[in-house]
């Protein structure tokens, strides 16, 4: 990967006395990626094109938006991503209760109340990059251990963001972080049924009615969620009803396409990621969110790809390692590389 990109920063607004920064990246390309210290956000995604730019990532105008968001536009969530059954889960033999937050469903989602996507990230310009860190305390919504977190965002020459993740704790934990964008590569108000998608991966894992994987891995062959060749969404959402599952990757590495979107105005997104699941959301609850130049946006009208450990994997042993312990790393890395057909 090379990079030439420039990197300037500007005010973006105050909490608790707090300066939030939003840091803007250009390539040489004219691709533009806008990230701020808030909750690691990625705020805007601008690839050009023949009249103008695309942003092609959901979020607000302003600070104000991120400090409530609901939907997690462009943050990074953890401590844990996605969903733990009755926030409950033991490491060596000791019970440990995390904060409920999606309460109808008595699961704890995306880290808490206050999860990573609701803090200060302090951050420095180094390079090439813009790095975050967070500093987790010990009993922090309940999880053991302090755990020090790393978020680092890069903007390479050939048109690729580059998220790096990194953990340390003082205490066994689990750990399961990631960027939950929202991607619409029409850069419009629209429904992603237009969109078509390939996900790597011969199995997914099938959820109970409060959308906790049953533990089982179910082979997609033969059923509408096989998506290992381009699949048209709108051909597959009305039976799925939307997507909000976990597909168990076929690879891991950052040399094998995880993931590949693609949009009849020609803009494709590729997916590469050491992670061994990615989340397909399809945007199921958006209805009636209001986000930048005051759109409303509809039910499906982006998706999210959410490079990940499996959910609720700490308290499935069949399921990938979720704790990590003193001494070890969580080492994560997301690359989202956009192309033209």
């Amino acid at each position: 990967m090379s990079f030439s990109t420039t990197i300037t920063d500007k005010l973006y607004g105050k909490t608790n006395g707090e300066e939030i920064v939003q840091y803007t990246f250009t390539n040489k390309n004219g691709m533009v990626l806008k990230v701020i210290n808030f909750g690691a956000a990625i705020t805007n995604l601008y690839i050009p094109n023949e009249q103008d730019n695309i942003d092609v990532v959901l979020g607000y105008d302003n600070f104000e938006g991120y400090e409530s968001n609901r939907c997690y536009f462009g943050v990074v969530v953890g401590r844990v991503a996605n969903r733990t059954e009755g926030g409950q889960f033991n490491v060596d033999g000791k019970s440990y209760q995390v904060t409920i937050n999606e309460s109808h469903r008595n699961n704890h989602l995306h880290g808490g109340l206050r999860g990573f996507d609701k803090v200060v990230w302090k951050s420095e310009v180094k390079d090439n990059s813009v790095i975050f860190t967070y500093i987790s305390a010990d009993g922090e919504e309940g999880y053991p251990g302090e755990l020090t977190t790393q978020c680092t965002y890069q903007l390479t020459d050939d048109d690729a963001v580059v998220l790096k993740l990194n953990a340390t704790t003082t205490k066994p934990t689990p750990v399961n972080i990631c960027n939950h964008s929202y991607f619409n590569l029409s850069g419009k108000k629209s429904s992603i049924a237009d969109h078509s998608l390939m996900i790597n991966a011969d199995a997914y894992t099938p959820v109970k009615e409060n959308l906790i994987p049953t533990g089982v891995l179910c082979p997609v062959d033969g059923t509408l969620f096989d998506l290992r060749t381009p699949v048209l969404i709108g051909d597959c959402l009305q039976g799925v009803g939307g997507f909000d599952h976990n597909y168990c990757l076929n690879s891991s590495t950052l040399t094998e396409c995880a993931a590949r979107v693609s949009h009849p105005n020609g803009l494709v997104m590729e997916v590469y990621t050491t992670q061994p699941g990615i989340q397909f959301y399809s945007s199921n609850f958006l209805s009636g969110v209001v986000g930048k130049n005051n759109v409303c946006h509809e039910k499906h009208g982006a998706l999210c790809l959410e490079t990940q450990n499996y959910p609720n994997a700490v308290n499935e042993e069949s399921f990938p390692e979720a704790v990590i312990r003193p001494g070890q790393v969580y080492d994560h890395t997301t690359i989202f590389k956009f192309l033209r057909n």
